[in-house]
């Protein structure tokens, strides 16, 4: 169906192009979620995704900072980057997910352009709002790419790839048009949730506690621990484990990097406490995770939320 000229929107039509351990690789997903299928905690990828709201409520953290999203946004997010989406209570809500990778030396002497499309993916804020000119323009060819999937074209497959270079491309021409704003934070205690846990983000590698982060942000601890359990779902200093051990799945799985030396990187005071912690929430010790996955490593993986809970 229709959704105000914009969108081509089927719920639950899914459209793959090879798998996440190829060098080229898509998946368009057509689908609505509620607040009841939030994910636990952020989750990163090994590949490039685009979140498209396809209504009005919607928002996603980024490294632990939330952004209010409006219909039609477009969320650029690299890959290994820490994100979720965050959909309020009530109605599901209808959004478009498109996953990509694709290797520029598929296209020789045209890496300076791919580097340019690729680093929009790499913007402080990769959110990008347009007026509705621009936003037809790129939408036009969202739709074609919808129509192309579903239909029984033999060549489609690559049109479908070429038609996702043409939307890139247009999208590095307009970027100069993004109209995105982050609306003003600090005036709620979610807001100021959302702060701390941008922070930890950022600090994960330091030395945090309860007491630390009180008095940084100016917030009792008492209140602090309360508020940051409802907000997130999960204590502080859980919260702090998870970050931590992201970041070392990550270095595990991406490195070759000495167990002991990720431990360290990623904050942890000692060993014995980075393998308590990683046993803990990921049900294997690091150096059986890191030998699970060795054979396709990043290209293939990724984090399962059912794995990361608290305890």
């Amino acid at each position: 169906m229709l959704i105000q000229g914009i969108s081509l929107y089927e719920k639950n039509h899914l459209y793959r192009i090879n798998t996440p351990a190829d060098p080229l690789y898509y998946f368009f997903d057509y689908d609505e979620r509620s607040y009841k299928l939030n994910m636990q905690f952020q989750h990163f990828h090994s590949f490039y995704e685009i979140m498209i709201p396809l209504e009005e409520s919607a928002g996603h953290l980024i490294n632990g900072k939330y952004y209010e999203l409006k219909m039609h946004d477009l969320v650029l997010l690299r890959p290994s980057l820490l994100h979720k989406t965050v959909y309020p209570k009530g109605y599901p809500s209808k959004r478009l997910i498109i996953n990509f990778r694709f290797s520029s030396n598929m296209y020789y002497g045209m890496g300076s352009v791919f580097a340019k499309i690729t680093a929009l993916f790499n913007e402080k804020i990769p959110i990008f709002r347009f007026e509705e000119t621009q936003k037809q323009a790129l939408f036009k060819i969202l739709n074609e790419i919808f129509l192309l999937s579903d239909s029984s074209r033999e060549s489609k497959n690559l049109l479908i790839h070429n038609k996702f270079l043409e939307f890139l491309v247009l999208l590095s021409e307009e970027q100069d048009q993004n109209c995105y704003l982050p609306e003003n934070a600090g005036q709620t205690i979610e807001d100021k949730i959302y702060s701390i846990t941008a922070y930890i983000h950022s600090h994960y590698q330091e030395e945090l506690s309860l007491e630390f982060i009180s008095q940084k942000f100016f917030i009792s601890t008492y209140y602090l621990s309360r508020s940051f359990k409802a907000v997130t779902g999960f204590t502080l200093i859980n919260y702090i484990q998870m970050t931590r051990i992201r970041n070392a799945q990550l270095l595990l799985l991406s490195t070759s990097e000495k167990i002991t030396d990720i431990a360290e990187q990623c904050g942890f005071t000692s060993f014995s406490q980075f393998n308590r912690c990683f046993n803990k929430f990921c049900q294997l010790s690091p150096s059986a995770y890191r030998a699970a996955n060795t054979v396709n490593g990043l290209e293939t993986f990724e984090l399962q939320e059912d794995l990361l809970r608290e305890s």
